[in-house]
This record gives C-alpha cells, sequence and structure tokens, in this order.
C-alpha cells in the first residue's frame, strides 16, 4: 500500500471524506438513538401528536421519557443502540465479525446481572404470568435478544431468534458497514452479523438492503438518487449476496420511493400555499 503523503491531494482529501463519513454514521446512529429513546415505541398516534406538539420544533432528546413500555435517563440508548455499541466493539477488538467474540459480548451486555435482567425482560418468564405494570424502570430487552440467551443457554451453534425480523438489524448496521463500506464482501459480514441474534431471512434480507443504502452514503456522500442505485443493484442477477426475498425488498423500497415523493409535493403545496 503506498504511503498517504505520496497519494494525490484530490484522492486524499477523497479517503478522509470517505473516513469522515464513516465515523459520522457510527455516531449519527448513537446519537439518532439516543435522541429517540424518550419517545420510543409511542404506538398511539393521538398520543405521539401530543407528545410532539410540547416540544416542537425541536422533539429530540426529551427530558422526561413519554416511553409507554420502559424508562431510561434521556441520553441512554435503546436495546437497539446497545447492540450497536456491542457491534462496535466487537469489530474494534477483533478487526472482523467474529461469532464468538460477538456472541460472548451480546450474552454479557444483556444477560443475566445487567441492567437489563429486570423481571419482566427474564427470557422464561411465562406469557400466562401476572398482568405487566408497564412502563419498567430501566431498558428492555426485546425479542430477538430474550430468543438469543435461550439459544446460547440451550447451547445452540445458530443463536439467533428464527422469528424474530424486527428492525434490530438496521439500527445496528452503521459500524459494520463503516469498517467494510466499498470491499466485496461487506454485505456477507452484514449477514454474519445480523444471524448472530435474528436468524431469519426477512430480518436479513432488510438489512441488507439498507445496508446497500448506507454504503453508498458513506462512498459517494449525499445522493438523491440512492434508492435508484440500490434498486438496480438488487435487480442485477449477479448482484453480492443475493436473497430469496430481494424482490418483495424491490417492492417495498419502490413504495417507499413514491410516498416520499408525495410527501415532498405535499411539503412544497404547503410552503408554498398552493
Amino acid at each position: 500500500m503506498r504511503p498517504i503523503e505520496t497519494v494525490h491531494p484530490r484522492l486524499r482529501q477523497m479517503a478522509v471524506s470517505v473516513a469522515e463519513r464513516a465515523v459520522g454514521a457510527i455516531i449519527g446512529a448513537a446519537v439518532a438513538d439516543a435522541a429517540a429513546q424518550p419517545m420510543h415505541w409511542i404506538y398511539n398516534p393521538d398520543k405521539l401528536k401530543e407528545v410532539l406538539s410540547e416540544l416542537e420544533p425541536s422533539p429530540e432528546f426529551r427530558p422526561e421519557s413519554a416511553n409507554p413500555f420502559y424508562r431510561r435517563t434521556t441520553g441512554e440508548q435503546t436495546c437497539y443502540g446497545d447492540q450497536a455499541y456491542v457491534l462496535l466493539q466487537s469489530l474494534s477488538h477483533c478487526g472482523d465479525v467474529d461469532v464468538a467474540d460477538l456472541t460472548k459480548r451480546y450474552y454479557e451486555f444483556f444477560g443475566p446481572g445487567t441492567v437489563y435482567d429486570l423481571p419482566l425482560n427474564d427470557p422464561y418468564r411465562p406469557k400466562e404470568g401476572p398482568k405487566v405494570i408497564l412502563p419498567i424502570n430501566g431498558p428492555w430487552r426485546n425479542g430477538s435478544l430474550k430468543a438469543f440467551m435461550r439459544n446460547v443457554d440451550a447451547g445452540k451453534d445458530e443463536t439467533g431468534s428464527e422469528t424474530d425480523c424486527q428492525m434490530d438489524g438496521v439500527t445496528k448496521l452503521a459500524p459494520i458497514v463503516a469498517l467494510f463500506a466499498g470491499r466485496r464482501e461487506m454485505l456477507d459480514k452484514v449477514e454474519t452479523a445480523v444471524r448472530v441474534t435474528q436468524n431469519n431471512d426477512t430480518c436479513v434480507a432488510v438489512t441488507l438492503a439498507a445496508a446497500r443504502i448506507l454504503e453508498h452514503f458513506i462512498l459517494n456522500g449525499p445522493d438523491a438518487n440512492v434508492l435508484n442505485v440500490v434498486l438496480d443493484q438488487l435487480k442485477n442477477p449477479n448482484r453480492q449476496n443475493p436473497q430469496d426475498l430481494d424482490n418483495a425488498v424491490i417492492a417495498q423500497l419502490r413504495q417507499s420511493s413514491q410516498t416520499h415523493e408525495v410527501c415532498l409535493v405535499l411539503c412544497r403545496e404547503r410552503c408554498t400555499g398552493s
């Protein structure tokens, strides 16, 4: 590899920019997770509108949690942000996706004796148990983490939940995409990491599409055409890491793109008064 001093200044600046965007992706994801945590999982639209009305135009980092399921101090992470943090630690320590190391770190961070070890978070808690009083004081150990713990306890080689297809994979992918952006093995590394806690094909397919989007931004910077770029990648028969559900992901991305265009039109109409 050529010393960076011998690289053309313009290329050197491009390299720095990519590195800065990679770091920015990690930090941005962590800050965004913490900023949204006090309003996490508010599924009632009227309640969410009420909470937001108190905070506009700056709803981030609400001083008091309005989360109906769990309460953490503002500035702390959700279970998704904490997973990204553990993944970052493992990547930093190993320099690669090391399944054994990542499994050990997840279990130690979310397992027995941790702040996540609350009665409601018990992975063996019977569903027909006493009625739960919400919100709980402390973080929430979600379904994929509970299944992961049960699988580790059972000594299974495949520790990820086979049924959970929530957004864990997407929300924690920034560190791994940042490390492997532009490298042929990036998508394979993402899939390997995701399946540690979510061994579910739907989750993997969606997460890989999100990884393609984030990689494009890291390598190229802002690009309003990113969805079309990723759609072209997913339609390519010779694409990296093909998934059986890629066509379903394509349909969802197209729908999202159309919805985005409608929102832009409505925003322009509101701004111009037309």
